[in-house]
Protein backbone atom coordinates (compact mmCIF):
# COMPACT_ATOMS: atom_id res chain seq x y z
CA UNK A 1 0.00 0.00 0.00
CA UNK A 2 1.13 3.66 -0.87
CA UNK A 3 2.05 5.46 2.62
CA UNK A 4 2.58 9.03 2.91
CA UNK A 5 5.72 9.41 0.50
CA UNK A 6 4.08 8.07 -2.36
CA UNK A 7 0.59 9.30 -2.14
CA UNK A 8 2.39 12.93 -2.08
CA UNK A 9 4.08 12.22 -4.93
CA UNK A 10 0.87 10.82 -6.78
CA UNK A 11 -0.64 14.33 -5.09
CA UNK A 12 1.51 16.73 -6.55
CA UNK A 13 1.98 15.02 -9.98
CA UNK A 14 -1.49 14.82 -10.67
CA UNK A 15 -2.27 18.42 -9.29
CA UNK A 16 -0.38 19.61 -12.70
CA UNK A 17 -3.15 17.35 -14.82
CA UNK A 18 -6.31 18.07 -13.58
CA UNK A 19 -6.72 20.80 -11.11
CA UNK A 20 -9.19 23.18 -13.69
CA UNK A 21 -10.54 20.78 -15.90
CA UNK A 22 -14.26 20.50 -16.33
CA UNK A 23 -15.57 17.00 -15.98
CA UNK A 24 -17.59 16.02 -19.26
CA UNK A 25 -19.06 12.56 -17.88
CA UNK A 26 -18.56 10.19 -14.67
CA UNK A 27 -18.87 6.53 -15.55
CA UNK A 28 -18.80 3.67 -13.02
CA UNK A 29 -18.04 0.41 -14.24
CA UNK A 30 -17.40 -1.28 -10.52
CA UNK A 31 -20.03 0.09 -8.29
CA UNK A 32 -18.43 -1.24 -5.15
CA UNK A 33 -15.49 0.96 -5.52
CA UNK A 34 -17.99 4.19 -4.87
CA UNK A 35 -18.83 4.39 -1.28
CA UNK A 36 -21.66 7.08 -2.12
CA UNK A 37 -24.89 6.52 -3.53
CA UNK A 38 -24.06 6.06 -6.99
CA UNK A 39 -26.68 8.53 -8.90
CA UNK A 40 -25.72 11.51 -6.71
CA UNK A 41 -22.28 10.92 -6.92
CA UNK A 42 -22.65 10.96 -10.78
CA UNK A 43 -24.48 13.67 -10.66
CA UNK A 44 -22.29 16.28 -8.65
CA UNK A 45 -19.45 15.06 -10.47
CA UNK A 46 -20.64 15.60 -14.36
CA UNK A 47 -19.98 19.25 -15.27
CA UNK A 48 -18.16 19.72 -12.69
CA UNK A 49 -13.78 20.45 -12.00
CA UNK A 50 -10.97 19.88 -9.22
CA UNK A 51 -9.82 23.52 -8.16
CA UNK A 52 -7.56 21.56 -5.57
CA UNK A 53 -5.66 18.19 -4.75
CA UNK A 54 -4.69 17.97 -1.29
CA UNK A 55 -3.66 14.46 0.80
CA UNK A 56 -4.69 13.31 4.45
CA UNK A 57 -3.05 10.66 5.51
CA UNK A 58 -2.78 7.90 2.67
CA UNK A 59 -6.28 9.50 1.45
CA UNK A 60 -5.98 11.83 -1.73
CA UNK A 61 -8.23 15.12 -1.27
CA UNK A 62 -9.73 16.71 -4.19
CA UNK A 63 -12.23 19.66 -3.48
CA UNK A 64 -14.80 20.36 -5.93
CA UNK A 65 -15.48 24.09 -7.61
CA UNK A 66 -19.19 23.67 -7.04
CA UNK A 67 -21.63 22.07 -4.27
CA UNK A 68 -18.93 22.08 -1.53
CA UNK A 69 -18.38 18.83 -2.12
CA UNK A 70 -14.94 16.88 -1.74
CA UNK A 71 -13.79 13.86 -3.46
CA UNK A 72 -11.88 10.99 -1.10
CA UNK A 73 -9.67 8.57 -2.96
CA UNK A 74 -8.01 6.47 -1.78
CA UNK A 75 -5.75 3.96 -3.27
CA UNK A 76 -5.51 1.09 -0.85
CA UNK A 77 -3.28 -2.42 -2.20
CA UNK A 78 -3.48 -2.02 -6.32
CA UNK A 79 -5.21 1.15 -6.92
CA UNK A 80 -3.91 3.40 -9.58
CA UNK A 81 -4.94 6.75 -10.91
CA UNK A 82 -4.05 7.01 -14.88
CA UNK A 83 -3.94 10.47 -16.62
CA UNK A 84 -4.61 9.68 -20.47
CA UNK A 85 -4.40 12.88 -23.06
CA UNK A 86 -3.98 11.62 -26.09
CA UNK A 87 -1.55 9.28 -26.67
CA UNK A 88 0.71 10.25 -23.36
CA UNK A 89 -0.50 8.24 -20.44
CA UNK A 90 1.04 8.80 -16.81
CA UNK A 91 0.22 7.68 -13.40
CA UNK A 92 0.59 6.62 -10.20
CA UNK A 93 -0.08 3.64 -7.88
CA UNK A 94 0.17 0.22 -8.14
CA UNK A 95 2.05 -0.92 -11.36
CA UNK A 96 -0.16 -3.46 -12.56
CA UNK A 97 -1.45 -3.31 -15.13
CA UNK A 98 1.94 -1.89 -16.60
CA UNK A 99 2.60 1.65 -17.86
CA UNK A 100 1.72 1.16 -22.06
CA UNK A 101 -1.39 -1.21 -21.49
CA UNK A 102 -4.04 0.05 -23.09
CA UNK A 103 -6.52 2.20 -21.58
CA UNK A 104 -9.84 1.77 -20.67
CA UNK A 105 -8.90 -1.67 -19.74
CA UNK A 106 -10.60 -4.56 -17.75
CA UNK A 107 -9.11 -2.85 -14.32
CA UNK A 108 -10.31 0.79 -14.97
CA UNK A 109 -13.66 0.80 -13.31
CA UNK A 110 -14.46 4.70 -12.97
CA UNK A 111 -13.44 6.90 -15.53
CA UNK A 112 -13.30 10.53 -15.62
CA UNK A 113 -13.45 12.18 -19.21
CA UNK A 114 -12.79 16.14 -19.33
CA UNK A 115 -14.01 18.31 -21.89
CA UNK A 116 -10.56 18.72 -22.76
CA UNK A 117 -10.55 15.21 -24.60
CA UNK A 118 -8.34 13.46 -21.48
CA UNK A 119 -9.44 10.99 -19.25
CA UNK A 120 -8.34 9.92 -15.51
CA UNK A 121 -8.83 6.30 -14.92
CA UNK A 122 -9.43 4.85 -11.11
CA UNK A 123 -8.12 1.41 -12.24
CA UNK A 124 -7.81 -1.17 -9.07
CA UNK A 125 -6.77 -4.76 -9.66
CA UNK A 126 -8.20 -6.05 -6.39
CA UNK A 127 -11.01 -3.45 -5.63
CA UNK A 128 -10.13 -2.61 -2.32
CA UNK A 129 -9.97 1.24 -2.71
CA UNK A 130 -12.51 3.57 -3.53
CA UNK A 131 -13.82 6.94 -4.04
CA UNK A 132 -16.65 8.79 -1.66
CA UNK A 133 -18.02 12.21 -1.80
CA UNK A 134 -18.56 13.76 1.31
CA UNK A 135 -19.76 17.63 2.47
CA UNK A 136 -17.37 19.31 4.59
CA UNK A 137 -18.60 18.22 7.75
CA UNK A 138 -18.17 14.98 6.94
CA UNK A 139 -14.58 15.54 5.43
CA UNK A 140 -13.50 17.12 9.19
CA UNK A 141 -14.82 14.13 10.34
CA UNK A 142 -13.35 11.74 8.50
CA UNK A 143 -10.10 14.04 9.07
CA UNK A 144 -10.48 13.78 12.78
CA UNK A 145 -9.80 9.63 12.87
CA UNK A 146 -6.30 10.67 11.92
CA UNK A 147 -3.75 11.69 14.06
CA UNK A 148 -0.82 14.21 13.56
CA UNK A 149 0.57 14.66 10.12
CA UNK A 150 4.61 13.70 10.44
CA UNK A 151 5.83 16.83 7.89
CA UNK A 152 3.26 19.22 9.29
CA UNK A 153 4.35 21.77 11.57
CA UNK A 154 2.05 20.70 14.65
CA UNK A 155 4.11 17.52 14.49
CA UNK A 156 6.43 19.05 17.31
CA UNK A 157 8.62 16.90 19.44
CA UNK A 158 6.51 17.85 22.14
CA UNK A 159 3.76 16.41 20.83
CA UNK A 160 5.96 12.58 19.51
CA UNK A 161 6.38 12.65 23.18
CA UNK A 162 3.02 12.48 24.43
CA UNK A 163 2.13 9.70 21.99
CA UNK A 164 5.13 7.63 23.04
CA UNK A 165 5.95 7.90 26.45
CA UNK A 166 4.39 5.60 28.81
CA UNK A 167 2.46 3.43 25.83
CA UNK A 168 2.65 -0.75 26.89
CA UNK A 169 2.66 -0.78 23.21
CA UNK A 170 5.26 -1.79 20.66
CA UNK A 171 6.68 1.33 18.87
CA UNK A 172 6.56 -0.04 15.83
CA UNK A 173 2.59 -0.01 16.17
CA UNK A 174 2.74 3.28 17.35
CA UNK A 175 4.24 4.59 14.40
CA UNK A 176 1.85 2.96 12.23
CA UNK A 177 -1.12 3.82 13.95
CA UNK A 178 -2.96 6.16 12.09
CA UNK A 179 -4.93 7.66 14.64
CA UNK A 180 -1.29 8.80 15.75
CA UNK A 181 0.65 9.59 13.21
CA UNK A 182 -1.15 9.61 10.02
CA UNK A 183 0.64 8.29 6.75
CA UNK A 184 3.54 5.75 8.30
CA UNK A 185 3.12 2.59 6.93
CA UNK A 186 5.90 -0.21 7.48
CA UNK A 187 8.62 1.12 4.82
CA UNK A 188 8.85 3.77 6.74
CA UNK A 189 8.50 2.73 10.59
CA UNK A 190 10.86 0.43 9.88
CA UNK A 191 13.29 2.65 8.54
CA UNK A 192 12.97 5.29 11.08
CA UNK A 193 14.04 3.07 13.87
CA UNK A 194 16.74 1.45 12.06
CA UNK A 195 17.80 5.31 12.37
CA UNK A 196 17.23 5.48 15.62
CA UNK A 197 19.00 2.19 16.39
CA UNK A 198 16.01 1.06 18.15
CA UNK A 199 13.99 -1.92 17.88
CA UNK A 200 10.30 -2.12 16.79
CA UNK A 201 9.52 -4.29 19.58
CA UNK A 202 10.77 -1.82 22.19
CA UNK A 203 7.47 -0.68 24.00
CA UNK A 204 7.08 3.36 23.76
CA UNK A 205 7.08 3.10 27.93
CA UNK A 206 11.02 1.84 27.84
CA UNK A 207 12.08 4.69 25.56
CA UNK A 208 14.48 7.04 26.68
CA UNK A 209 13.98 11.05 26.11
CA UNK A 210 17.09 10.69 24.04
CA UNK A 211 15.71 7.79 21.96
CA UNK A 212 12.32 9.51 21.45
CA UNK A 213 14.42 12.29 20.61
CA UNK A 214 16.32 10.30 17.61
CA UNK A 215 13.50 8.42 16.25
CA UNK A 216 11.16 11.68 15.94
CA UNK A 217 14.26 13.30 14.18
CA UNK A 218 14.26 9.99 12.14
CA UNK A 219 10.76 10.33 11.27
CA UNK A 220 10.53 13.61 10.09
CA UNK A 221 13.58 13.12 8.13
CA UNK A 222 13.49 10.06 6.33
CA UNK A 223 9.84 11.05 5.40
CA UNK A 224 11.18 14.28 3.79
CA UNK A 225 13.78 12.34 1.76
CA UNK A 226 11.46 10.06 0.62
CA UNK A 227 8.91 12.62 -0.82
CA UNK A 228 11.99 14.01 -2.27
CA UNK A 229 12.74 10.86 -4.28
CA UNK A 230 9.20 10.33 -5.31
CA UNK A 231 8.61 7.40 -3.04
CA UNK A 232 10.11 3.82 -2.59
CA UNK A 233 9.20 1.38 -5.33
CA UNK A 234 9.38 -2.26 -4.99
CA UNK A 235 6.63 -4.13 -6.72
CA UNK A 236 3.43 -1.82 -5.70
CA UNK A 237 3.87 2.05 -6.52
CA UNK A 238 5.12 3.88 -9.66
CA UNK A 239 4.80 8.17 -9.67
CA UNK A 240 2.36 9.67 -11.49
CA UNK A 241 4.63 9.55 -14.57
CA UNK A 242 4.72 5.96 -14.53
CA UNK A 243 8.40 6.16 -12.99
CA UNK A 244 9.71 4.06 -10.12
CA UNK A 245 10.35 5.57 -7.13
CA UNK A 246 13.74 6.21 -6.09
CA UNK A 247 13.68 5.83 -1.99
CA UNK A 248 14.01 2.62 -2.86
CA UNK A 249 18.09 3.13 -3.19
CA UNK A 250 18.41 4.69 0.19
CA UNK A 251 16.62 1.91 2.30
CA UNK A 252 18.77 0.55 4.84
CA UNK A 253 16.66 -2.91 6.52
CA UNK A 254 13.37 -2.59 4.64
CA UNK A 255 13.35 -5.42 1.70
CA UNK A 256 16.91 -6.43 2.54
CA UNK A 257 16.13 -9.41 4.77
CA UNK A 258 18.90 -11.85 4.65
CA UNK A 259 21.79 -9.35 3.46
CA UNK A 260 24.48 -7.54 5.14
CA UNK A 261 23.44 -4.51 7.30
CA UNK A 262 25.00 -1.47 5.75
CA UNK A 263 25.83 0.45 9.41
CA UNK A 264 27.71 -2.24 11.20
CA UNK A 265 28.79 -4.22 7.55
CA UNK A 266 28.61 -7.53 10.05
CA UNK A 267 25.16 -8.53 10.37
CA UNK A 268 22.57 -10.10 9.01
CA UNK A 269 19.27 -8.17 8.40
CA UNK A 270 16.56 -10.46 10.06
CA UNK A 271 13.12 -10.40 9.22
CA UNK A 272 10.36 -11.41 11.85
CA UNK A 273 6.29 -10.33 12.15
CA UNK A 274 5.29 -7.69 14.73
CA UNK A 275 1.57 -7.38 14.65
CA UNK A 276 0.64 -9.13 11.64
CA UNK A 277 3.21 -6.90 9.40
CA UNK A 278 6.70 -8.27 8.56
CA UNK A 279 9.31 -6.12 10.25
CA UNK A 280 13.06 -5.78 9.09
CA UNK A 281 15.77 -5.24 11.65
CA UNK A 282 19.64 -5.44 12.10
CA UNK A 283 20.07 -6.92 15.80
CA UNK A 284 23.03 -5.52 16.23
CA UNK A 285 22.33 -1.90 15.82
CA UNK A 286 18.99 -1.95 16.76
CA UNK A 287 18.59 -2.08 20.78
Amino acid sequence: MPELPEVETIRRDLSKRVIGKKIAKVIVIKKKLVRSPLKSFIRILAGNSFVRLDRRAKLLVATLKKGERFLLIHLKMTGQLLYQRGHSVSGGGHPQPPPGTELPNKFSHIIFDFNDGSHLYFNDMRQFGYMKLVDKKEKERIFSEYGLEPLSKEFTLTAFKKLVAGKKTPIKKILTDQKYIAGIGNIYADEACFAAGILQTRLGSSLSELEIKKLYIACKSILKKAVAKRGTTFRDFRDASGARGNFVKFLKVYGRAGEKCLRCKKSIIKKSRLGGRSTAYCPVCQK
